[in-house]
């Protein structure tokens, strides 16, 4: 073989690899979900649309499945005068969310789509009868949560959630 064509090979080479090494580092790449995992607290405030805020407390637990892709919410909170509980089951496809909600306390439910990235999510909650924007941020053990709704007795709301530090053991 000419040193010319050696010299070629050795450099297909050393490019198959590095597209190899691309491939494996974008499918280890994390899901918009990763991170989420486990039991949160914390409070906040809900606003009505007649302007009345409260202060609101709130419990999320999150289990995250697939490399980050996939998530199952519960969110549920409470003020001294209204409260709801939201479940959702949602995966990721790229930065593309979406997926499937229901409300308990009122019984209605939608679908959830929008955009995410490792420690932010935008996403717009739809039904029929109502509709909502929700914005999701989290960095390390802290997550703000922010919802928005227009047209109904629910405003919004905003709530700052703390990841639960239990140990296994106090789980059983």
């Amino acid at each position: 073989m000419s040193p010319i064509a050696q010299r070629l090979c050795r450099l297909g080479a050393a490019a198959a690899i590095m597209l190899c090494a691309a491939a494996l580092s974008a499918t280890a790449e994390a899901g918009p979900f990763s991170g989420l995992d486990g039991q949160w607290t914390g409070a906040g405030h809900i606003k009505l649309s007649d302007g009345t805020q409260e202060r609101i407390r709130c419990r999320a637990s999150y289990a995250v499945g697939n490399g980050g892709t996939m998530l199952q919410q519960a969110l549920r909170c409470a003020s001294d005068s209204y409260n709801f509980e939201l479940r959702s089951d949602v995966e990721s496809h790229g930065s593309r969310i979406s997926g499937n909600w229901n409300e308990l306390t009122r019984n209605i439910g939608g679908t959830v789509s929008g955009h995410g990235r490792s420690g932010h999510i935008d996403v717009a909650i739809n039904n029929p009868n109502f509709s909502a924007s929700l914005t999701l941020t989290s960095h390390g053990d802290h997550q703000s949560v922010t919802i928005r709704s227009k047209g109904t007795a629910f405003a919004g709301a905003t709530v700052s959630l703390r990841r639960s530090r239990r140990s296994v053991s106090e789980d059983r």
